[in-house]
Order: C-alpha cells, then sequence, then structure tokens
C-alpha cells in the first residue's frame, strides 16, 4: 500500500502522515497473526466452543500479553539485526543449539500444513468438492502465489485473503450471541473440573494462538520488508492491529458454535471443523454453515501460506542460502523448492489420512506447539538480552520479568498435560494445588531475578558515578548527572544510531554451567512431554 524511501527521515507530523505511513509499514504483524487463526486454529476454537460454550473465553483474552511480548521482541531482532532468527540462534549459540531449536520446528510446521490442507478439504467439500481436486488446487495456488519472485504482489495477495476474514462478523452475529453470557466467559474457570482431556484443549489453545512458527516468521518477514529500527514504532502497532484480527476471530468463532450448538444433541459432541459446518448448517441456517466453510478455506490458505514462508525462510538461515521473497526461483532455488516440496509432501499425507487422522492431527499439532513453545521463547529471551547483537535494543528488567512470567507458565501448563497423562484420576481440588505451588515457586524464582537484576543495575551505576567523580577530580567542567529526561533522549539517540555489526565478527556468548544445565534440562523434559502428548493423541484415537 505504497512506499517508503530507504534514506527517509523526515517527521511524520499529522495523523494523516502517520496513517500512510502505518499502510506502507503494515504487513509482517497482520499477516503473522491472522496466520495465527489458520485451519487448526478455526477446528479448536470451535471445540471450545461446541463442547465447552464460552468458558474458556478466558484463555483468549490471558494471550494478548503473551502475544504481544513475544513477537514485539522478534520485531527489534529483525529490524535491528537485519537477519533472520534461525540465522541469529546459529550464528550467537552455534551447531548445537541451533539444530536443537529448528528440528523440532521442521516437524511441526509439516504437520501443521498438513492441518491447513485438511481445512481445506473440509471447507470446499462442504460445497460439493472432493478432497482430490480441493487439495491439489490450493497446493498449486499457494506455490504460484510465491513463484513470482515480488514481494509486493505476494503480500497484496494475503490482503486479499485476509479481507475475507470480515466474513467472521455476520457468522457470529447469524448465532444470536448473549453478550452477558459470552462475557461470564472471561471469568477463569475449568468447565466440568480440571481433567487431561480439558487441559489437551486448553494446551491447544495456547498452541495455535502462539505458535513457535510464528517467531520465525515475523522476524525474516519483517527483515524481508526491509524495516528498519526507524520504523519499529508503526511495526509495532501493525503487530496490535493483528492481534485484535486474531482476538475478534477467536471469539466470534467460539461463540458461534457456543450459541448454535447449546441446547442440542451436537453439544459436547464435537468431531472436525467439516462438523461443525454441517452442523451450523443443520441447526443454524444454510448461510451460517456456508460463512464457517468460506472462513475455514481462507484461514487455511493463509495459514498455509505464513508456515510455509516460515519453514523456507529457516531453510535458508540454516543452510545460509538465499531466501527472500525479492528473489526469482533461479536466483533463490533452496527457497522456493523447500517451500514446494513442503507444500507437496503436506498435500499428499492430507489425501492419504483417513478423517480421523486428519483430526487427530489436528488437536496434536496445536498441543505440540504449545508445548515447545517454551523452548522457543526461552532462545527469544537470550537473543534479546545479547548486548553485542542489539545495543541499546535489548531488553529492559521489566520485559525480562514479563518474559520470564510467560515461559513459566507456558512450562506449568505442559506440566499439567504430562501429570494428566501420568495420572488421570487427580481430583480438580490436587489440580487447583498442584498449580498453585508452581505459581509459587516462579513468583520466588522471578523475585530473585529480579532482585539479582536490580543490583547488577546498582553496581553498574555505582561504577558510573564513581567513574564520573574520578573525572570531575581532574576536570572541574563534567557535567551533572544526566536527568531522566536526557537519559531518554540519549537512548533514543543511541537506538536510531545502532545496526547489529557482522555477525561473524561478534564473539559468541558463553552460557555459563547453570544456563547450560538448565537448557539441557529443558530440552529433556520436552521430549518427554511431546512424547506424552503423543500418547494422549492414541489414547484419544482408541476412545479411551
Amino acid at each position: 500500500m505504497g512506499t517508503i524511501r530507504q534514506g527517509d527521515s523526515g517527521r511524520r507530523r499529522s495523523w494523516g502522515q502517520r496513517i500512510r505511513a502505518l499502510l506502507v509499514i503494515m504487513g509482517p504483524g497482520l499477516i503473522v497473526m491472522v496466520g495465527d487463526n489458520d485451519a487448526g486454529g478455526v477446528s479448536t476454537y470451535a471445540q471450545a466452543g461446541q463442547n465447552y460454550g464460552m468458558k474458556l473465553l478466558w484463555t483468549l483474552a490471558l494471550l494478548i500479553p503473551v502475544l504481544y511480548v513475544n513477537q514485539e521482541m522478534v520485531v527489534r531482532l529483525g529490524a535491528v539485526s537485519g537477519v533472520g532468527h534461525a540465522r541469529l540462534i546459529f550464528e550467537r549459540f552455534g551447531t548445537f543449539w541451533g539444530a536443537f531449536s529448528v528440528g523440532d520446528l521442521f516437524l511441526v510446521n509439516a504437520l501443521t500444513i498438513v492441518t491447513e490442507f485438511t481445512g481445506v478439504s473440509q471447507a470446499l467439500s462442504y460445497f460439493g468438492i472432493p478432497a482430490y481436486v480441493a487439495v491439489p488446487m490450493a497446493a498449486v495456488l499457494l506455490f504460484a502465489v510465491v513463484a513470482g519472485g515480488s514481494f509486493r504482489r505476494w503480500e497484496r495477495f494475503l490482503f486479499l485473503l485476509i479481507a475475507v476474514n470480515v466474513v467472521m462478523f455476520p457468522m457470529a452475529l447469524l448465532a444470536h450471541p448473549k453478550v452477558g453470557t459470552a462475557a461470564q466467559g472471561l471469568i477463569p474457570q475449568f468447565p466440568g473440573g480440571l481433567d487431561s482431556t480439558l487441559l489437551l484443549v486448553i494446551v491447544a489453545i495456547v498452541g495455535t494462538t502462539v505458535a513457535p512458527w510464528q517467531l520465525f516468521f515475523q522476524q525474516s518477514n519483517v527483515v524481508d520488508k526491509r524495516i528498519t529500527p526507524r520504523w519499529i514504532r508503526y511495526e509495532r502497532a501493525d503487530l496490535w492491529i493483528g492481534i485484535a484480527v486474531v482476538m475478534a476471530g477467536g471469539a466470534a468463532i467460539m461463540a458461534t458454535a457456543a450459541f448454535v450448538f447449546h441446547g442440542t444433541d451436537l453439544f459436547g459432541q464435537f468431531s472436525d471443523a467439516g462438523g461443525v459446518a454441517n452442523g451450523l448448517r443443520e441447526h443454524g441456517s444454510s448461510a451460517l454453515g456456508a460463512l464457517f466453510a468460506i472462513l475455514l478455506l481462507d484461514t487455511a490458505l493463509i495459514g498455509a501460506n505464513a508456515v510455509g514462508l516460515a519453514t523456507a525462510y529457516t531453510f535458508g538461515d540454516t543452510f545460509k542460502k538465499r531466501h527472500s521473497l525479492h528473489w526469482k526461483m533461479s536466483e533463490a532455488p533452496l527457497f522456493y523448492v523447500g517451500y514446494a516440496l513442503l507444500i507437496g509432501i503436506s498435500a499428499t499425507v492430507t489425501l492419504a489420512a483417513n478423517d480421523q487422522v486428519q483430526g487427530l492431527i489436528t488437536q496434536g499439532v496445536q498441543a505440540l506447539a504449545g508445548v515447545l513453545l517454551p523452548s522457543a521463547t526461552v532462545f527469544l529471551v537470550l537473543l534479546c538480552n545479547d548486548r553485542p547483537v542489539l545495543g541499546p535494543w535489548v531488553n529492559t528488567a521489566k520485559q525480562n520479568i514479563v518474559a520470564g512470567l510467560i515461559v513459566w507458565t507456558l512450562v506449568l501448563l505442559s506440566l499439567a498435560l504430562t501429570a494428566a497423562t501420568f495420572f488421570p484420576n487427580l481430583t480438580t481440588t490436587q489440580w487447583e494445588v498442584g498449580l498453585a505451588a508452581g505459581a509459587a515457586v516462579g513468583a520466588v524464582g522471578g523475585t530473585f531475578v529480579a532482585l539479582r537484576s536490580r543490583h547488577a543495575a546498582n553496581v553498574a551505576a555505582a561504577r558510573v558515578a564513581a567513574w564520573l567523580h574520578a573525572m570531575d577530580q581532574d576536570d572541574p567542567a563534567v557535567p551533572e548527572p544526566l536527568s531522566k529526561a536526557d537519559r531518554k533522549a540519549l537512548l533514543e539517540a543511541d537506538r536510531k544510531a545502532w545496526r547489529t555489526p557482522a555477525l561473524s565478527a561478534l564473539e559468541k556468548p558463553k552460557f555459563s554451567p547453570l544456563r547450560r544445565a538448565g537448557l539441557l534440562t529443558l530440552r529433556g523434559y520436552l521430549v518427554i512431554a511431546v512424547g506424552l502428548v503423543i500418547v494422549k493423541i492414541a489414547q484419544l484415537a482408541a476412545g479411551h
């Protein structure tokens, strides 16, 4: 929606000028968030509404700060460093930790695209188009959109798909939602008591709303769009717009299923997104079912494109090959071949799997994403505290505290799912006591980290004060310590001037034995947690 010259340094004084600049910058944040409401997301939100009404709406509200904090960090990393997320991890932490970080991503992303094609198949089957026609057509379209070697053409096509999301508003209105009932869902609650099945749904909501692929996609897309530190504020606004859209979409889908199926024989009987569309036609209207199918198809195409690109970007970062939508196929063959193979293999798996397997993959992928998210967030926080890379753009103490809280909450959810698999007969009281104990441990650890950070800051300030005092003894003209406003202005000036030096010229950070042990422990636990998610999915497949 326009261009900005590379050397542009003029101030946008009027709201009209700022909005025009925002329209140019807008893209990575909006696309990654709307891509978050993909076919798996539509299926998961519909499952929550059909099985539990609006009683899990609070999970979406609590995820708003998680979305912003995580994605804002990758905005800074991309704009300041000018390289992708995987490239930073490999360059700063080495091959072992790089492989640790991206290995799971490749597998989960491939399975995620299977869920997108499943969504395409279910959506078009509502209109009588068989899967063997729908899935290949979608695969060809997804490749054609990317293969043109034009970032602008690709982005405009995505904006067109995003505009179709507007159907969620008439869809929700046709369900005749009750505002009071929906608002009660903002109060945290566990309908029917906390058990492993409900936990799996909650973890799936977390995994579909805040997925690891989003970190890799947005950072690389910020770089691909050539957004620099000067435009970070506009990209943050772009991110907030995307968050508003994804929250509205999730609530609309949940409300549609909740209010249409309430009091019917289908309430609590979720099967898959295709079943939801047919159920909406049966208990609502044909228009309602059609709108849901259109939304499912639209979100599946957006999600498949975004997840596929996130994987292709990561391939390029991992193998140090060209990876950009600005390059043509002959100029960046690995980027396009990797994307094409991923789309082709995922489409083939979708056609080979039956409806039950597709449904289990959809639910399992969202839960796996939720389990793996703590690991991705840990590396994100480490990078955002890497001063040689980010300089004055590193996290503040408050940002680290919030990020630490997010990581621990995600770990608690993962631990809860693990416990539910091992001990399926735990009572609600025992769950509440366990989660409270986990929260207390997190609070104690967070307090310790905060006090340690504050102590380090005080020590650094004392050193500066001592240096200034020593200088003052030699030169009476040394000015007084800077005021808060002066320090803020100096920080802004430093940020405008800072760009990450060549990564190869930077000394790699050294892990302390404690940090290395913590990361290895996290890795070992995640292997176990992933295995238990697979066990739980197998139990659901067997009808237990």
